[in-house]
């Protein structure tokens, strides 16, 4: 198992270089310069990582990405210390550890900085932990060990706590397994004094930013309702969920999943797994939720199906062979698809792109903000700028100090709170916006151009209209409520 961590997590250093910043990288490093209790659209954890990476280096990619490598690692690791709880040796680890290795899911999210890998972490920490209270929860072994197995609820208060900081998404396992636990038992598990404490640790954490929610209106339910609503690049139709979750491990380990979620179904001590993965599965089909949402559910899903399988392997080569060969495909074709492997030149001549949209992302930005620098350039210096999307006002900043561009503003998500354009601002040059929208605000618009990466990569900036704006109806601080946008 270690030398599937470590071969795991050089893959992706490896890869962290390549291509670019993607969109929510910007984000989180603009975020990170406004630090907060909380933003609309996430909690602060991952904005305060953003920040710490750039304060050991601000133009480093590779640094800025460094914490989701070490996060998406410890899901592996995790998978294989779970192999073991479930009975399974060294052979059930390292096979659990590489099926894990070889996700397309695990894969994609190490590679980039986002809330989502260290969603993943946090929930496979938490399943791990999970299995230990429950090995604790055996007939005698609580009385045995002066209910020190119990104290593991304080390892899971913090956890919880944390994870909430990071990201809403985590709220939605915890009560499904805590509902699954309680209908399915072992109830003794809530016997102790220690459930409630680690409940109180939990929400103390997570109070500031539910303070922050409290006192602007709860910006995150509306994100929700707009992310539902197919607002995120990301959005998945009902049917695009159930068809999705059959891609995020990788379609050759289906089967080593399915029956792993079969095993903890007919086991009594760990059915509630197979229970809350299942109440998961309906509630997220049911509020139009990303594909990815049950994602953190798989580590130990694959964990339950690699210890009867080793088993079954046995010593025999043949066998092994056949199941490498199935592993080492899958991270192949995983790695195609959801690392930065291929030249950026054949992209067009191949299916990534059109599965993996988070790789069109991380193109063009810094050729992005070169244009509007030379725009702005060509039409005089003291226009104010205004996009469409917190991605282009993000690697506007980023990028633009070598064409003396000012702070971009924009009503999308966090960039509406960080307040509008000055009201002495006469012109404006806009990015995304479409003309439509801009009437609402402007009197005189003149078009200005499009964005062109290029490369012919069609991400969501490539051939976005510029508009310079003059005359605005009112003071910006008066037209900014209708510029809001959350989604």
């Amino acid at each position: 198992m270690p030398i599937v961590a470590v071969l795991f997590a050089a893959v992706l250093l490896v890869c962290t270089p390549r291509y670019g910043y993607h969109r929510d990288e910007l984000y989180f490093l603009a975020a990170g310069r406004h630090l907060a209790w909380g933003y609309p659209d996430q909690p602060p954890l991952t904005p305060l990582v953003a920040k710490a990476m750039a304060a050991i280096d601000p133009d480093s990619l590779f640094v800025l990405r460094l914490p989701a490598v070490l996060a998406a690692t410890l899901v592996v690791v995790c998978a294989g210390l779970m192999a073991r709880e479930f009975g399974g040796g060294r052979a059930a680890q390292a096979l659990a550890a590489a099926a894990v290795a070889s996700a397309a899911l695990i894969m994609g999210a190490g590679h980039l900085l986002s809330t989502a890998v260290f969603d993943l972490a946090v929930w496979s920490v938490v399943s791990l932990v999970v299995l230990m209270l429950l090995r604790a929860a055996r007939p005698g072994e609580f009385e045995a060990d002066g209910h020190g197995g119990q104290r593991w609820w304080l390892v899971l208060g913090p956890l919880v706590g944390i994870g909430l900081q990071n990201k809403l998404l985590l709220i939605f396992p915890v009560l499904a397994l805590l509902v699954s636990l309680l209908v399915l038992g072992p109830r003794k598990l809530f016997a102790t004094k220690f459930f409630p404490m680690a409940i109180a640790i939990a929400v103390l954490i997570w109070l500031p930013y539910l303070v922050w929610q409290a006192r602007n209106g709860w910006p995150q339910w509306e994100m929700g309702r707009a992310i539902a609503g197919g607002s995120s690049g990301t959005s998945d139709s009902p049917i695009m969920f159930v068809l999705l979750q059959f891609g995020l491990i990788g379609p050759l380990l289906v089967p080593l999943w399915a029956f792993g979620l079969w095993r903890l179904a007919r086991d009594r001590r760990y059915r509630a797994f197979a229970a809350a993965y299942g109440l998961l599965f309906v509630v997220f089909v049911a509020v139009g939720g990303k594909a990815y949402y049950l994602g953190g559910m798989y580590p130990i899903l694959l964990a339950a199906g690699a210890v009867p399988v080793a088993a079954w392997l046995g010593q025999r080569r043949i066998r092994w062979a056949a199941m490498s060969f199935v592993v080492a495909a899958n991270a192949i074709v995983s790695a195609i698809l959801f690392l930065p492997v291929l030249p950026i030149s054949m992209l067009n001549d191949t299916p990534v792109l059109a599965i993996n949209y988070d790789a069109g992302e991380t193109i063009g930005w810094p050729e992005f903000t070169r244009q509007i620098g030379e725009v702005r350039a060509r039409l005089g210096p003291d226009l104010a700028i205004l996009t469409a999307n917190y991605g282009e006002a993000a690697a506007i900043e980023r990028f633009g100090a070598p064409y003396n561009l000012p702070t971009p503003h924009s009503g999308h998500n966090s960039y509406w709170w960080w307040g509008p354009p000055s009201d002495t601002a006469a012109e404006v040059l806009t990015i995304g916006i479409d003309r439509d929208r801009l009437a609402r605000f402007f009197v005189d618009i003149e078009p200005a151009g499009r964005i062109d990466n290029g490369l012919g990569i069609a991400n969501a900036e490539q051939n976005a209209p510029l508009f310079v704006c003059r005359h605005p109806r009112a003071p910006f601080s008066e037209l900014w409520p209708q510029a809001k946008y959350l989604g």
